[in-house]
């Protein structure tokens, strides 16, 4: 099985400790056996996992200041019941699905992985770090995903609905695709995502314009006007999301060297890029910037680098981040000439920037591959298209049984009191009359 290192190599130092370890004990071993532990990556991998959670909180943020006053608790809440349900799952089953023994090259099984019983003393001997240590990184990816999707439907969404929908789509879509791409499946080793613009970004993306489309406009949209109550938070969530970025993508290199150092440097360049563009093309076009474009700029670009944050150079980062924004800001016009409500633009930025930076990276790539630039566009299409096509057609269906079950759409009653009292009984602020 290929493993997300294997594809991107580790640090001069963790290289020393995985070779002694696939000599003592091939794929994992075992506490008690005489084998080193890299402290170094260890630490950097604890200090990734943190900074991957704190980007849920400030994904709330970032959503919760963009809706009405009247949804911003429920808005936010949805990022928070993402790490309870989903990280449930992810110690029940979701790792085993994504990160086991292939099936078929589509899904993943181990019993060992299976509610973590069988890892409590493993250290991986591809990275030299304790397996609780990764299984708790890649968590955090697999929580933050469908927290994306909720941005789609905000202000109009069941709770229940929402939460029941969330966990099947983490077991049915995210699991089976983290699995094909990253842990072992037919295309591991073919398509580069380095840190998850398939997995991730395409994916949620699609599932929040399939949302969109399924649950139907928020009532009175695009009539009455729907102003952001607090676009200070937002810019505070989208602060953290930024600095949670590091660890999502210079995580992703399970090392502590090189790899790392190269994949935060683009990072950083591309959501400068992202901001700048956007604030250029408002100016261009409205004579005016303004912080919501500026937040929007931000995450184009870094949804841009995210899959390819391991194989492009700067160059590539500063150009992949001003393209995503120029892609994403005509994306989001279309939206408004189709007249769908994509309420906070997930498609129109982690769709659109994800498809952006899963194909452009191929034509800015450190080192071209033996089987040229053309092959590798086709693999990277190939990844596109499986993520395009697997989340539409599955939260389709899964919109489906869940509308038909217990419902997923909030009643006329409860979107025009708002979510925040309707379903939970509170309030964001002591405001007598929220909007």
């Amino acid at each position: 099985m290929m493993t997300r290192a294997k594809q991107r190599g580790a640090s001069p130092g963790a290289a020393a400790v995985v070779a002694v370890a696939l000599v003592l004990a091939p794929g994992l071993a075992r506490a008690g056996e005489p084998v080193a532990l890299d402290t170094g990556t260890t630490a950097w991998m604890l200090t990734s996992t943190a900074l991957v959670l704190l980007m849920v909180p400030g994904l709330a943020m970032f959503y919760g200041g963009l809706v009405r006053t009247k949804n911003v608790l429920g808005t936010m809440l949805h990022s928070f019941m993402a790490m309870a349900i989903i990280g449930v799952l992810w110690t029940i089953c979701g790792y085993s699905m994504a990160f086991g023994a292939t099936i078929g090259g589509v899904v993943g099984w181990d019993w060992d992985k299976f509610m973590l019983s069988g890892i409590d003393a493993a250290i991986m001997s591809d990275y030299a770090i304790p397996e609780y240590v990764y299984a708790m990184f890649q968590g955090k990816f697999a929580i933050i995903t469908p927290a994306l999707i909720a941005g789609a439907f905000a202000e109009r969404v069941s709770f229940r609905g929402y939460c029941l929908f969330i966990a099947l789509w983490s077991l049915l879509i995210y699991n089976p695709l983290a699995h094909i791409i990253w842990g072992g499946g037919f295309l591991c080793g073919e398509a580069i995502d380095f840190a998850g613009g398939t997995v991730i970004h395409i994916s949620a993306g699609v599932a929040a314009l399939m949302c969109a489309f399924y649950l139907g406009a928020r009532r009175g949209y695009p009539r009455t006007a729907m102003h952001p109550n607090n676009m200070v938070l937002t810019l505070v969530g989208a602060g953290l999301l930024w600095v949670g970025w590091f660890g999502f993508n210079a995580g992703s290199s399970v090392s502590s060297g090189l790899k790392t150092a190269q994949a935060l440097t683009v990072t950083q360049i591309a959501a400068a890029s992202g901001a700048l563009a956007w604030m250029l093309i408002e100016m261009v076009i409205h004579r005016k910037t303004t912080s919501l474009g500026m937040v929007s700029g931000i995450l184009a670009g870094l949804v841009a680098i995210t899959p390819a944050a391991g194989d492009v150079l700067p160059t590539g980062a500063l150009l992949l981040g001003a393209f995503a924004s120029l892609a994403c800001y005509l994306a989001i016009l279309l939206k408004a000439r189709l007249g769908y409500d994509d309420t906070l633009d997930v498609f129109g930025i982690h769709g659109m920037a994800g498809i952006i930076g899963a194909l452009g990276l191929t034509f800015f790539l450190r080192e071209v591959p033996e089987h040229g630039v053309a092959i590798q566009f086709w693999y990277q299409l190939k990844g596109v298209l499986l993520s395009v096509g697997v989340s539409a057609v599955g939260t389709l269906a899964l919109l489906v049984l869940v509308d038909r079950t217990i419902g997923i759409r909030a009643s006329a009653e409860q979107e025009r009191v708002g979510i925040d009292h309707s379903m939970h009984g509170e309030h964001g602020y002591g405001f007598l009359n929220p909007n």
